[in-house]
């Protein structure tokens, strides 16, 4: 075999050899890239197609809205597409959906929902040929909201599959009548539950890191004894449910509870302080659940610094504060950084706690979320005002890097 041949040879065995640990490698990986996919791409992508599809009341009424589809909006439909909703109406009450047609309408134009449900009970029990002769009569004697444009201005704009509409909610926004978009009519929430959500989470991460920062210099420079049992209590939350953790400070809070009890008792208090379900008590109570996140990212930077170097700077004749601020602090910026990033970004997402423990003063948009899951069963503003939540916590996560990064601070 000539030595070219052979070169050849050598080759193609390298190729299939790469080849094979490339695919070795990913054999490897490969359960980790599904559990990302299942548990973590799937589950915001659905959110985000929920927020803006909604193709219930089109899967519900398909003729009726074709019906409307060139209706102008002023007037009453004609006289034959409200004929064709009765026929529709008449349908979902035999297959007992007409309550689900109403609650989907009522969110569009809230009060709507018994004139649909009464309405469904009156077609329920007329004949076909009755209702294609005088469908739109036998409605307006039904109720006569349906005599009002709204009502089928609403069923209409209901019957988009894809609507901007619960993101608009989520921003306290609504569609102006003549296009455009305006502040929404009635109680304004959203905005200002997005507001105080990133104020509970600043005060919470200002808090971590004023109490943290000192307790994990003190950890990393103690003796090895004092500093493993000190580790322990500050382990301690991770081995004890989340649930008995905040369950604790009801009982520490409450009208009656410790600390009221210990305050009215030395005469410090007359009555008791209304403490338990306020702001207050929310950011308390995640203080002490996410310190352990504050402390650990410092804690594992400041125990690879090495002493001698505030030891040398105060020898050449820094003070303790300037050669702190000029040397110390600059190399525990990665750890601070991952710090304020981790329980910055847990707190504005968390729920237990300000459901226990917060009240109606101390609640979060976590909070609203689950009540529009659970229990308005509305999906589609949950998945809005969540797709919102991290749109919002991308930008902060990047203006963070851009401009307060570990690598853009510049001391001294």
């Amino acid at each position: 075999m000539t030595p070219s041949a052979l070169d050849a040879n050598d080759t193609a065995s390298a190729r299939r050899e790469l080849r094979r640990r490339k695919l070795t490698a990913f054999l490897f990986v490969a359960p980790l890239l599904l559990f990302l996919v299942f548990a973590f791409v799937a589950p915001i992508a659905t959110m985000l197609v929920r927020s803006v599809y909604h193709p219930v009341v089109s899967e519900l009424i398909p003729e009726t809205l074709e019906a409307l589809k060139d209706w102008d909006g002023e007037a009453l439909p004609p006289a034959e597409a409200r004929a064709v909703f009765a026929a529709d109406l008449k349908r979902l009450a035999g297959e007992r959906l007409s309550g689900k047609l109403a609650e989907e309408i009522n969110r569009a134009l809230p009060g709507s929902s018994s004139t649909i449900k009464a309405s469904a009970r009156k077609l329920g029990r007329m004949d076909d040929a009755e209702l294609a002769s005088a469908g739109g009569a036998i409605l307006a004697a039904a109720d006569a909201a349906w005599e009002n444009p709204k009502i089928w201005k609403a069923i209409r704009d209901a019957g988009a599959a894809y609507t901007p509409d619960y993101y608009l909610t989520a921003l306290d926004l609504e569609m102006a009548d003549g296009g455009g978009v305006q502040p929404r009519d009635g109680a304004k929430i959203y905005v200002d539950l997005y507001t105080k959500t990133l104020r509970i989470a600043l005060y919470i991460t200002v808090l971590t890191l004023i109490g943290g920062y000192p307790l994990a210099y003190y950890l990393a420079n103690a003796e090895s004894k004092n500093a493993n049992m000190l580790m322990v209590f500050v382990l301690l939350p991770f081995w004890t449910s989340l649930l008995v953790r905040t369950t604790s400070w009801i009982a520490l809070l409450q009208t009656s509870g410790v600390v009221n009890s210990v305050l009215t008792g030395a005469g410090i208090t007359r009555s008791p302080l209304e403490m338990l379900y306020t702001q207050f008590s929310t950011v308390l109570a995640m203080t002490h659940i996410l310190m352990p996140f504050m402390i650990l990212p410092l804690y594992s930077v400041m125990k690879g610094i090495d002493p001698s170097y505030m030891r040398a700077a105060m020898s050449m004749g820094s003070k303790p504060i300037p050669a702190f601020l000029k040397i110390y602090l600059p190399m525990t910026l990665p750890g601070l950084s991952a710090g304020v990033l981790l329980v910055f970004i847990i707190s504005v997402g968390y729920y237990i706690t300000p459901a226990l423990v917060g009240g109606t003063d101390g609640q979060m948009i976590s909070n609203i979320i689950a009540f529009h899951m659970q229990q308005s069963n509305n999906w589609e503003l949950a998945a809005a005002l969540g797709s919102l939540l991290l749109a919002m916590i991308l930008v902060l996560y990047w203006v963070y890097d851009r401009f307060v990064g570990a690598g853009n601070i510049k001391l001294g």
